[in-house]
């Protein structure tokens, strides 16, 4: 008897072949401004059940796990690429928009699924919850791809939030498929709440949080002390072998706190942020492998949630889920960032621009399948919506990143595109410790109150928040500017005149 190995050979060429011309395509698509990972997204579409390809696959268990894993390592990178100093001015508007952003959001859009979907109010409100948070493969990826250097200010708030807003809308996914669920077991809407159902509501949340900070914290802190331990590494195979040993520890640390009932994507964002900072120079030596996995960790997971979709099934609710994904990014999204960013004095540019790319990729569409494995009544009308708000979010906020930045005027310059530097900056520089006395004189400007204060410490003042490169206050008929920052201090500033 002669032993086949079609059953190896043929899925192995599906699966390889999908990747590679996905990659492809997207390389290519990448330079005029397409989406990566929306490429993914269309070549698993055409692959599937409603495509050319014609592969049926419904396997919604295996994308789950795929697509948790996947985030999983996405996340891990990102942490590790997370430098402490964005915490500086991007830490307290991040928690905001992690937490009461998403409550937000989340309810703004289960009142336009109520109305355009005709759900009851625990089913509205799970789509909200689906849809709700920003996607961190989505952000990670597409703004290094943009091609454009935002302010910190702006690109530290978008990648901590998308790194931090995931456990939330987790939480809140599960609460209402619960709620659904329960009025499903009574056939009725859910009673309300009671104040012993909230309370311990609020207190799964809080322990929700506070494993998967304390196992992120912890675990990073030994991933940190066990890479330097290990030293330089040569022989033992040095960047490749170490970044397996940082992905592998990762899902295990993920993997723990889900089990112990903590947020693992918390908690691995937690733990590759610690590592990366306590770590630098082990930690450097393997990103460039640690790319290649989060990479193929996003390929695998939008090329299976592609192939489960059939667009004939799609169709049939696309006109209200197009409604849910416009109130969401023109209404919902704007009203929670506004909520949230004007206490810390963001500018109107700045939240306009926040607002725009609140990225939705995988991440609702791996929510989606929580209520299709539950067993929720109408889930995979969820799926679908779950599904039109991605495709539209990466189409249209996805492909406008960088127009949107340079028309915000919230892109920075090129160091080394001296006309960019001038136009944004002025056609002056002056070291920041000028007093005020010498610049008003040298330059016929009005004087401020206290004229011994030197440049750094007035621009301080009248910015009233921690300062990024491209922030400015006008002086009479001059504009100064923070052109260049050595951590807190302002160093360099650039003076626009007239």
């Amino acid at each position: 008897m002669t032993l086949s190995l079609d059953f190896l050979a043929l899925p192995l060429l599906v699966a390889a072949s999908l990747v590679f011309v996905s990659v492809l395509a997207g390389v290519l698509s990448a330079r005029v401004g397409f989406s990566f990972l929306l490429v993914f997204l269309l070549v698993g579409i055409l692959a599937g059940v409603d495509g050319p390809g014609g592969l049926v696959f419904e396997d919604f268990g295996l994308s789950f796990w795929v697509g948790n894993v996947a985030l999983a390592v996405i996340l891990l990178d990102g942490g590790l690429r997370t430098d402490y100093a964005t915490f500086r001015t991007g830490l307290k508007p991040s928690l905001l928009l992690a937490t009461l952003g998403v409550l937000v959001c989340a309810g703004i859009t289960g009142l336009a699924a109520r109305w355009l979907l005709g759900l009851n109010w625990p089913l509205a409100l799970l789509v909200g919850a689906i849809v709700g948070s920003t996607d961190a493969a989505a952000v990670f990826s597409l703004l290094k791809s943009s091609g454009v250097t935002l302010n910190e200010r702006v690109a530290a708030t978008l990648e901590i939030e998308s790194g931090l807003n995931d456990p939330m809308a987790v939480y809140l996914t599960l609460t209402f498929i619960g709620l659904a669920t329960a009025g499903q077991a009574v056939n009725a809407v859910a009673a309300p709440w009671d104040a012993q159902q909230v309370l311990h509501a609020v207190w799964a949340l809080l322990l929700h949080l506070g494993w998967g900070t304390a196992m992120g914290l912890g675990s990073g802190w030994a991933l940190a002390a066990l890479l330097h331990r290990l030293g330089r590494g040569g022989s033992d195979g040095g960047g490749g072998v170490r970044a397996l040993l940082v992905v592998s520890g990762g899902l295990a640390v993920f993997a723990a706190t889900t089990w112990l009932g903590g947020s693992g994507f918390l908690a691995v964002y937690a733990m590759g942020v610690v590592a990366g900072n306590q770590a630098r120079r082990p930690v450097r030596r393997v990103l460039s492998a640690m790319d290649g996995y989060a990479w193929q960790a996003q390929a695998c997971m939008f090329l299976l949630l592609g192939l489960l979709v059939t667009p004939s099934d799609m169709l049939r609710s696309l006109w209200p889920a197009l409604g849910v994904s416009a109130v969401l990014m023109l209404v919902a999204r704007p009203v929670s960032v506004w909520l949230c960013l004007v206490p810390f004095r963001f500018s109107g540019r700045e939240i306009g621009f926040i607002s725009w790319v609140g990225l939705r990729g995988a991440v609702p569409i791996v929510l989606a399948v929580y209520p299709l494995l539950a067993g929720v009544a109408g889930a995979r009308t969820f799926f679908n919506v779950a599904f039109v708000v991605v495709l539209t979010s990466l189409l249209l906020q996805g492909s406008t990143i960088a127009w949107s930045a340079r028309r915000l005027g919230v892109a920075l310059p090129d160091p080394k595109d001296e006309l960019g530097n001038r136009l944004v900056f002025g056609d002056f520089v002056i070291d920041a410790t000028t007093p005020m006395d010498s610049l008003c004189g040298f330059y016929g400007l009005p004087m401020p109150a206290e004229s011994t204060t030197d440049v750094a410490a007035w621009l301080h003042e009248q910015i009233n928040r921690p300062p990024v490169v491209g922030d400015g206050a006008l002086l009479g008929a001059a504009e100064l500017s923070v052109r260049k920052m050595d951590g807190n201090r302002i160093t360099r500033v650039g003076i626009r005149l007239g």
